[in-house]
């Protein structure tokens, strides 16, 4: 029966994985071991869908602006996208490795700033628009 236990292959370590790869998964620690796992591969797609976001947000408050009068939507919102595009971008010099491990969690970790930034800036502008603030 495919992909019962039986047809799994058997032994210390699957095929193409190192045999020492669990021993060190399991003896390493859960934070450290959550970082080595790559927070910038969740950041940058989401980033990057932010960025198209705002971008479609500044393109509708620009249609309508005739309408509702003069705003700042458009302007605060290409600050977010700004934001989220500075997270895409430390993100994904987080994952190229080039800049060794300790780098790289530095910029792992200003993705995540800038992506949570800009996650707050973005509801400040939906909050404060909702309510023709600004």
């Amino acid at each position: 029966m495919p992909g019962s236990r039986a047809d799994r292959p058997s032994g210390p370590a699957a095929p193409g994985r190192a045999a020492g790869a669990d021993v060190e998964r399991a003896a390493t620690p859960p934070r450290r071991r959550r970082a080595a796992e790559g927070l910038s591969l969740h950041i940058l797609p989401a980033a990057g869908t932010m960025v198209g976001i705002c971008t479609t947000l500044i393109g509708l408050v620009k249609v309508v602006e005739d309408r509702i009068g003069p705003s700042h939507v458009d302007e605060y919102a290409g600050l977010a996208a700004l934001l989220f595009l500075a997270s895409a971008l430390t993100s994904y010099l987080a994952m190229r490795g080039a800049t060794g491990a300790e780098m790289g969690g530095r910029l792992e970790r200003i993705a995540d700033l800038c992506f949570v930034l800009g996650l707050i800036s973005l509801s400040l502008i939906a909050v404060l628009f909702a309510y023709e603030t600004i």
